[in-house]
């Protein structure tokens, strides 16, 4: 699929077809904070784990840049999906629609990391003099291999707002909304922390904690080395409980998480609550360049506060010792509020080939990005942080 005489486009289906030194090198180039999710070792246990495969619905068509002498300039995680699960950007209405007027919405390609709602970019260029020709040059490749394959559209997930005002010139639908993340302001300590907060937050916070760890709970934290096959037995066991009460039948497979094991224990913290000597719940988390990334959470027993302080309060206290920007815990959940974490944006861009559809869709997000503006405007008004000239710092003996 050639574009012009100095650079070509090829697909391939699976991540093995490029060796993951070549990949790794656009995905997450020196010069810009490491993303893990971007990764060749992620990416591939997906499919290796037969997580993210055809069979499961997510095709792969990633797409490689090459110039003349067959250099890798650029990758494109890319997917052609015969349904929307496991994307946290829900077009069921679209698609529904889009049927009933006669059309075939699926399939569709997708440019996103599977079941990973975490923002970052899809178009993997490194920065350098010609990154804005090589993105041009994959996006349109995208385009072509959407029209070749009969898809209904291109849709990029969860990306960096740059990357959103790019594609919106280029004439994609730009759609927002919004997670909670909680930013590190140099903290020394969770008690510094707390030291931001109003006093009435600052105070249930603390009880909260004490409460989560009542009846002789204590908590581990385990990366690296420190990992073994039994944490990750006994997490599975939390995810696929925690999964199948919530949404049926959970995405990730028990091999995935061996994968992961292997190629990436570095970037992996599990935090895990045990108690009479045995772990009972865990929130699995990965570890990029300048932020630590929340993804699952499960439990065999129910306690007070637990899940907050597996998945929120424990994720602050490693951020802060390992010196991180920021947190991000997921989707949704307006309850993080409280805990310290802020509303903030996120961005999709999608591209639709039917005028018509494309016309609706786009009325829609015009009012839904209205919608997303005001609701973190209001809630922003709402943490817990104190305003200026705000109540006096606490002691530790509160």
């Amino acid at each position: 699929m050639a574009d012009t005489d100095d650079f070509h486009l090829r697909v391939i289906s699976d991540l093995a077809s490029i060796e993951a030194a070549t990949w790794d090198a656009c995905a997450n180039p020196p010069e810009l904070p490491a993303n893990p999710f971007l990764k060749h070792a992620f990416l591939k246990a997906l499919e290796d784990s037969g997580s993210a495969t055809a069979e499961t619905g997510w095709l792969g068509q990633h797409l490689i840049l090459e110039n003349s002498q067959d250099e890798v300039l650029g990758v494109m995680p890319l997917y052609l999906k015969n349904h929307s699960q496991g994307e946290y950007i829900f077009d069921y209405g679209w698609a529904d629609a889009f049927h009933r007027a006669g059309g075939q919405y699926y399939p569709k390609l997708l440019s996103a990391v599977p079941f990973t709602p975490a923002s970052g970019r899809r178009l993997l260029i490194p920065p350098g003099p010609h990154q804005q020709e090589h993105e041009t040059a994959l996006l349109a490749g995208a385009l072509t291999l959407m029209e070749k394959l009969g898809s209904s559209s291109l849709h990029m997930n969860f990306l960096p707002e740059a990357q959103w005002e790019m594609l919106g010139d280029k004439g994609f639908l730009q759609r927002t909304d919004q997670q909670f993340h909680w930013l590190n302001d140099d903290y020394a300590s969770f008690q510094q922390f707390l030291d931001a907060l109003s006093s009435r937050k600052r105070k249930n916070l603390k009880k909260e904690r004490a409460r989560a760890l009542e009846n002789g709970i204590t908590i581990d934290w385990l990366t690296g080395d420190d990992l073994k096959d039994e944490h990750w037995d006994d997490f599975f066991h939390f995810y696929l409980d925690t999964g199948q009460r919530k949404w049926g039948t959970p995405y990730l497979t028990r091999d995935f998480f061996a994968h992961i094991q292997e190629t990436m224990r570095d970037e992996t913290l599990l935090v895990m609550a045990r108690r009479d000597g045995r772990y009972i719940a865990g929130a699995l988390n990965f570890i990029g360049g300048d932020t630590l990334y929340g993804r699952n959470w499960g439990c065999i027993e129910d306690h007070p506060f637990l899940h907050f302080e597996v998945c929120y309060y424990q994720a602050i206290d490693f951020a802060i010792d390992r010196k991180l920007a920021r947190v991000e815990a997921g989707a949704q959940g307006v309850h993080k509020l409280a805990r310290g974490y802020a509303p903030h944006r996120t961005y999709s861009a999608h591209y639709i080939a039917h005028e018509g559809l494309r016309d609706a869709v786009a009325n829609y997000l015009e009012s839904e990005r209205q919608y997303v503006d005001n609701d973190i405007e209001q809630l922003s008004q709402h943490t817990p942080f104190k305003k200026p000239n705000g109540d006096a710092p606490s002691s530790e003996t509160e």
